[in-house]
C-alpha cells in the first residue's frame, strides 16, 4: 500500500464455486504470512462455520470485534466498519464478500464496507464464490435450479487487483462434505441433494475458472493496447462494436440486461439500455415499476440508460441505435397468447425489417435445467 494518506487500497478477491473448498483458509493463512513479514493485519470479519482447521488457523490474529445489532427480537453480529476505520490497520481480512447485513446497519451490503475501507486506504483481501457475480446469476439458476440472491455488481469486481481461484475438485469436495468438514451431518446430507449435486459442482468449477481466467486477462493486458481495445480495434478511434439493450417490463429484461452487459465485457463494447417510452399508451403501476426497476438494475452495472420517446415502439428503437451507431440490439421474446400471434406484427419483426444491417440477438426466458427439489 502507498504511504500516501489519500490513496485507495488494494483489494485481493479469492474466488471459488462452493463453500468447503478453503477460500476462507487462504485469506486466513495470507493473514499469517502478512503478519510473519511484519505488516499490520487484523480480521474484520470471518465465517469459521465451525470448522477446527479454520479457527486454529485465525489464531495469532488481531481480530476486531463484531458489531452487535438486535433485530425483530434476535442479535445479530456483522463487521464493525467504523471499528476497523479508527484501527486503520494496513491490511484486512474480510470474509463473505456477496454478504447481506441485517437491517440497521449502515451499509446494505458487506461489500460497500469493503468499499469504504479501500477509500481510506486500506487494503483487504476477501472470498466469495462465483456464483454471487451478478452477470452470471442467470447462468448459475440454469444450471442449478437455485436462484442466488446475495450478489456483488461486476463493476466491483473489477476494482480488484487481484482475482486468485481457490480450487479444489469437485470430489475432493463431496469427500469433504460426506465426512462432515464442511456441514454438521444433518445439513450435510441435505446440500448433497440439492445444490451440492456433482453435476452442477463441475458447471460451476468451468465458470470459476474461467471467470477466473478473464480477470487474470483483463488485469494483464499491456497498458500500450488498452486504447486500442477500448476502441473494439477500429482504425478510426470509434468502437467495432456498440450494443444497446431495449428496457421494457418484460420479467426477462434483467437476463437481457445480464446478458448483453457480459457480452460487452468481453468485447470490450461500449453499452447503451434505452426505454421507449409511448406517448398516448397508459402503463399499469406495476409496468412502471418494472422498467424503474430494469433501468436501475443497469445503472447498477455501470450501463448509460435514456428513455425516449415515440408511439412507434420499434422505429424509435432503431433511429436511436442509428444515431448512436448502434450495432447490436438485444431484446427480450415477446410473448403472446396464441390468437394474438395471427394478427400481431411484433417489434422483433418490425426491427428486423426496419434494420437489416444491425444484429438483432433476441434472448429467450430462461429455466432452470436441473429444478431444485422442493
Amino acid at each position: 500500500m502507498s504511504d500516501d494518506p489519500a490513496a485507495k487500497g488494494k483489494l485481493k478477491i479469492l474466488l471459488g464455486y462452493a463453500a468447503g473448498v478453503g477460500k476462507t483458509y487462504q485469506m486466513l493463512e495470507e493473514g499469517q504470512q502478512l503478519k510473519a513479514a511484519g505488516q499490520d493485519v487484523v480480521v474484520g470479519y470471518f465465517e469459521s462455520h465451525r470448522r477446527q482447521f479454520t479457527i486454529a488457523k485465525a489464531q495469532g490474529l488481531e481480530i476486531v470485534p463484531r458489531r452487535q445489532i438486535d433485530y425483530r427480537g434476535t442479535r445479530f453480529e456483522e463487521m464493525d466498519t467504523e471499528a476497523v476505520l479508527r484501527r486503520h490497520p494496513r491490511v484486512c481480512l474480510v470474509d463473505e464478500f456477496a454478504h447481506t447485513n441485517v437491517p440497521g446497519s449502515e451499509h446494505a451490503k458487506r461489500w460497500e464496507d469493503v468499499l469504504r475501507l479501500l477509500d481510506a486506504g486500506i487494503d483487504v483481501v476477501t472470498t466469495m464464490n462465483v456464483q454471487h457475480l451478478e452477470s452470471l446469476n442467470d447462468q448459475v439458476f440454469q444450471i442449478t435450479g437455485v436462484r442466488v440472491r446475495e450478489t456483488v455488481p461486476d463493476w466491483v469486481v473489477k476494482q480488484a487487483g487481484q482475482v486468485v481461484m481457490i480450487d479444489l475438485t469437485p470430489h475432493a469436495l463431496l469427500n469433504r462434505l460426506e465426512r462432515g468438514v464442511v456441514y454438521a451431518p444433518e445439513k450435510a446430507s441435505r446440500a448433497l441433494e440439492n445444490f451440492f449435486r456433482e453435476s452442477n459442482l463441475v458447471a460451476l468449477r468451468e465458470m470459476a475458472l474461467r471467470q477466473t481466467a478473464h480477470e487474470v486477462e483483463i488485469r494483464e493486458v499491456d497498458p500500450d493496447r488498452i486504447g486500442l481495445l477500448d476502441r473494439g480495434g477500429a482504425s478510426d478511434g470509434e468502437p467495432s462494436e456498440k450494443i444497446l439493450i431495449h428496457i421494457t417490463a418484460h420479467p426477462e429484461t434483467a437476463n437481457l440486461i445480464r446478458r448483453a452487459w457480459r457480452i460487452a465485457e468481453f468485447l470490450q463494447a461500449p453499452c447503451l439500455a434505452v426505454h421507449v417510452r409511448s406517448t398516448s399508451a397508459r402503463l399499469g403501476p406495476g409496468e412502471t415499476e418494472a422498467i424503474e426497476n430494469h433501468l436501475r438494475f443497469a445503472r447498477d452495472l455501470h450501463i448509460e440508460t435514456r428513455v425516449i420517446e415515440g408511439d412507434r415502439e420499434a422505429e424509435a428503437l432503431v433511429g436511436f441505435a442509428r444515431l448512436n451507431h448502434a450495432t447490436q440490439i438485444y431484446i427480450a421474446r415477446p410473448k403472446y397468447k396464441p390468437w394474438q400471434r395471427l394478427f400481431t406484427t411484433n417489434a422483433v419483426h418490425q426491427i428486423v425489417r426496419l434494420a437489416p444491417d444491425l444484429r438483432l440477438i433476441i434472448v429467450a426466458e430462461r429455466h432452470a435445467t436441473h429444478p431444485a427439489p422442493a
